[in-house]
């Protein structure tokens, strides 16, 4: 017997048709003898058609009462779900964000969990009950209600793992695991079996929408298993683990990972002194504006231009902040691109490979596409791009580095 926590997105509770198929399968695993808790999201649309409603009365709500509203949405499918589990002889009790106790700071729509009181959990799960939480969600130590940000669900459910101290999170999804890239981009795309924690936060960080990044971290902080799986088909998924140091050599690059909602902006004609990049980025930090890759170089007038991305809802905003900041700091002009994306390279193998940015750099130059910025770390290359060459690249590096190779091979296998 094991102690799962498995978690279904909004689309896996679309419609009270998928709910019931949810309760059968959830069903079944009590069945087995396993002590299951479930944390589901809005039903899919749900969120969107909240906020748009908030839309129509207040075009920039409170966050307050904005996260007060789109909470809503988990509560009506956790009360679903549990009715569906009692018809079925399945007894089930659901809680909210605030009555499961997940204590929250008070950033609100942005909230991060400091603490769990699992002890009604504990009570329902001993008393032989399946455990129904709303995910997204928490209050603070004000008993205001506070949201974990889209994707937040995921959070939740690997935050509830931890505190119970589960066998393994279930992440149920509309995918049937973690491919090498999106299949929608590439056909030969192949689901992984096993990836480690460090290579899912990279991807997860540079454009994968599988998992929401809080949610690895989490799991790898407290090295809960994490396990994607299908809502609408059976497998075994892919599962998320620590790296294991006695397993074959890792292949160098597991996945391509890409984001098309990137932007630049650039301050030319900076002064070159101590200081002028905290005076360009502070501002921006202060605006709540979060900036990923940073490029600087120095003109011979000792005048330096500065280049930094955001996401692309942000540019706008950023780039009025840059405006002062350029008139504060005498700069010659700002600039920006916002039909730019950024694709990378993940493996956990590239720590014992050289050569693996040069291949990458030839990859992209033999299709013709021009580098505008890199960032690189142990594990991950990235490269900005014209966006219109996004699918180009990321098809071109799949196949660089073996990934379509391996896809031909695990499908030979498969027949024989």
């Amino acid at each position: 017997m094991a102690l799962l926590v498995q978690k279904f997105g909004g689309t896996s509770v679309g419609t009270t048709e998928r709910i019931e198929a949810v309760a059968e399968k959830v069903c079944r695993f009590r069945k087995e003898g396993h002590e299951v808790v479930v944390v589901v999201s809005a039903m899919s649309g749900e969120t969107n058609r909240l906020i748009g409603l908030a839309n129509e009365i207040m075009e920039e709500p409170t966050p307050r009462e904005m996260d007060v509203l789109v909470s809503t949405g988990e509560q009506v499918t956790i009360a679903l779900l549990s009715m569906a589990l009692q018809k079925r002889g399945c007894e089930a009790r659901s809680y909210t964000g605030s009555q499961v106790r997940i204590v929250t700071d008070s950033t609100h729509t942005k909230a991060r969990i400091k603490q769990i009181d699992e002890q009604r959990m504990r009570e329902d799960l001993d008393a032989g009950r399946v455990v129904v939480v709303a995910g997204f969600q928490g209050i603070d130590e004000s008993g205001n209600i506070t949201t974990l940000g889209r994707g937040g669900s995921d959070t939740t459910a690997v935050a509830l793992a931890a505190a119970l101290k589960a066998d393994e999170c279930q992440i149920y999804t509309d995918v049937d695991g973690v491919y090498t890239t999106d299949p929608r981009v590439v056909d030969s795309a192949r689901r992984l079996k096993q990836i480690t924690f460090e290579e899912m936060i990279e991807m997860a960080s540079l454009g994968s929408k599988v998992l929401q990044i809080r949610s690895v971290e989490f799991a790898g902080k407290y090295n809960v298993p994490l396990r994607v799986l299908s809502s609408f088909q059976e497998g075994e998924g892919t599962l998320i683990t620590l790296e294991d140091e006695n397993a074959m050599e890792q292949p160098v690059v597991s996945g391509i990972a890409f984001n098309r909602d990137e932007a630049k902006l650039t301050i030319s004609g900076v002064p070159d002194t101590p200081g002028s990049a905290l005076r360009i980025l502070k501002p921006v930090s202060d605006a709540n504006i979060e900036v990923d890759m940073i490029v600087q170089n120095v003109g011979e007038d000792n005048r330096t231009a500065f280049t930094f991305t955001v996401h692309r809802n942000d540019f706008k905003r950023a780039k009025e902040v840059l405006q002062r900041v350029a008139d504060e700091l005498g700069a010659r002009e700002v600039g920006g691109d916002s039909k730019i994306a950024k694709v990378s390279i993940v493996g956990v193998g590239m720590r014992s490979h050289a050569g693996v940015a040069t291949q990458m750099f030839e990859a992209l130059s033999n299709e013709g596409i021009n580098i505008q910025m890199i960032s690189t770390s142990e594990i991950k290359i990235s490269v900005v791009i014209d966006e219109k060459y996004l699918e180009l690249a990321v098809r071109a590096l799949h196949s660089a580095f073996g990934l379509d190779k391996l896809a031909v091979e695990e499908e030979a296998v498969k027949r024989s």
